[in-house]
């Protein structure tokens, strides 16, 4: 959670002062692990990454041994844990590595694949958060298996698109391919209230923890940018967004909460209550060098000969 609000919660916690730049130097060398092994290296943050080593450098037909060695590499060299999953593909492959953090490894072979992802909760899948998993329960679906009930065409009337992509990975699909060279256009967050938001202090409370979490997140992925978009949805559902483009790059919270508080003024928040707040960055660039980062702890290996294929 937000560290703001963990310390509303735990007034006498003691909080330990992070250090970014050598979060990214450490993240570096285990990029330089991951390339020993394979170019085809995705990142999702800066401890987490999805490697495809179908053919890899070391000859290595088991994606098993290979996510070992991996493994072994990054605790000896750098005396760091890492988890790995083992699978066909990149949503079962990181459902197994969350499986075995801190420091394990799973191994789900194609012919476990539907009986792996059958009882998973829905929150596992990529894109349920808590209004959709609240809109999924309703329905009567609780877990993966629970979308087998109903066919994809029932899915795409109570979910739009994202039912035909619910009714393929609840069967453990996912052809989504390892992409190296994916670079993020945007990053972005925002929260639907369980209450809506009806006075100013209580929407600038919000602002300050959703650029909070929107900061930590641009840490994760070594990301700053120049374009910030605030969106805000009222009682009646009407949405409205503000965008303004910025001369600096921003990463820093303290920034982005002046830029978003700026836009919000310009808004009827505060006197209309809120439904939904967000905001998100654009114009992206790496934080350290210019360049994004392609490394990331805790990898999700996908392979051959021993199963994954």
């Amino acid at each position: 959670m937000p560290a703001a609000r963990a310390v509303r919660l735990c007034p006498d916690a003691v909080f330990l002062r992070p250090d970014f730049e050598r979060y990214v130097r450490e993240s570096r060398r285990v990029r330089e692990v991951f390339h020993r092994f394979t170019d085809r290296v995705e990142p999702l943050s800066l401890d987490e990454a999805y490697l495809d080593v179908t053919e890899n450098k070391v000859r290595e037909p088991s994606a098993t041994r290979v996510a070992e060695a991996i493994r072994a590499a990054i605790a000896d060299e750098l005396g760091l844990t890492a988890s790995a999953g083992v699978a066909p593909n990149k949503f079962v492959a990181k459902v197994a590595s969350d499986a075995r953090k801190p420091d394990g490894l799973l191994v789900v072979p194609p012919d476990r694949v539907e009986a792996f992802v059958r009882d998973l909760p829905v929150r596992r899948v990529p894109g349920v958060g808590p209004v959709t998993e609240r809109a999924l329960r309703r329905r009567g679906i609780r877990t993966c298996g629970d979308f087998l009930r109903h066919d994809e065409e029932t899915l795409r009337d109570w979910f739009g698109p994202s039912g035909r992509r619910f009714a393929r990975l609840a069967r453990g699909v996912d052809p989504r391919p390892v992409e190296p060279n994916g670079v993020r256009k945007s990053i972005s967050i925002e929260d639907t209230f369980a209450r809506d938001l009806e006075s100013d202090e209580a929407v600038a409370q919000e602002l300050d923890l959703l650029c909070e979490r929107l900061a930590e997140r641009l840490v994760r992925h070594d990301l700053s940018g120049r374009t910030v978009t605030l969106k805000v949805r009222f009682e009646d559902f009407s949405t409205v967004t503000r965008s303004r483009t910025h001369d600096r790059m921003l990463d820093g919270k303290r920034e982005l909460l002046a830029a978003a508080a700026s836009l919000l003024s310009e808004t009827d928040a505060g006197r209309r209550p809120v439904r939904l707040l967000g905001v998100g960055l654009t114009g992206l660039e790496g934080r350290v060098g210019g360049r994004q980062a392609t490394f990331g702890f805790g990898p999700a290996a996908r392979s051959s000969a021993d199963g994954p294929t």
